[in-house]
């Protein structure tokens, strides 16, 4: 290690991002077809990586540890890209629900934040659940089903809808807390 990557606090990271931030971007470019956007998720996937719990010791990035640095790059790089388009999208459904709203209905610009960030958090909360509990929990707290009828809509017994159930709220809880 030279004294100039000692002075830098993750050496590692540091060495990836100089070697392939460029490609990176690029490679974000032309998958979002935004330089800005692409730019902000180069840096985000760098953050991401310094964020690592183990960033300064033991981060698979460590010299030589890291046999296809882009592909491992690219990785990180593209959860970050659903998240980033799954978010737009829902933003986007959001603005054209409000679109068709009468202007005196209409939300202030803190509340559409507020709603718009809360939407971000369950989404995130229901992308975190297994399938089955969050088909669950959407057919009753959406829909409003009974137990009943979800476990006749999903073919399974009113045992494992009420067991799924007790799952997704205790999410819920979490996430509240």
């Amino acid at each position: 290690m030279s004294a100039a990557d000692s002075a830098v606090p993750h050496p590692q990271v540091h060495a990836l991002y100089i070697d392939h931030h460029g490609w990176l971007q690029g490679w974000l470019r032309r998958k979002l077809g935004d330089a800005f956007e692409a730019a902000d998720l180069a840096q985000d996937t760098f953050v991401r990586l310094l964020a690592a719990p183990c960033a300064g010791a033991g981060l698979p990035v460590a010299e030589g540890a890291l046999r296809e640095p882009r592909a491992y790059l690219a990785t990180v790089a593209r959860r970050l890209l659903v998240n980033h388009l799954r978010r737009r999208s829902l933003e986007q459904a959001y603005l054209s629900a409000l679109a068709v709203l009468p202007e005196a209905q209409t939300p202030s610009p803190e509340q559409q934040l507020i709603i718009l960030q809360s939407l971000q958090e369950i989404d995130a909360m229901l992308d975190g659940m297994p399938p089955k509990v969050r088909a669950v929990f959407i057919l009753s707290q959406v829909d409003g089903l009974t137990y009943a009828g979800i476990a006749e809509e999903l073919k399974i017994g009113l045992r494992s809808v009420k067991r799924y159930m007790a799952l997704a709220m205790t999410e819920c809880i979490l996430l509240a807390a």
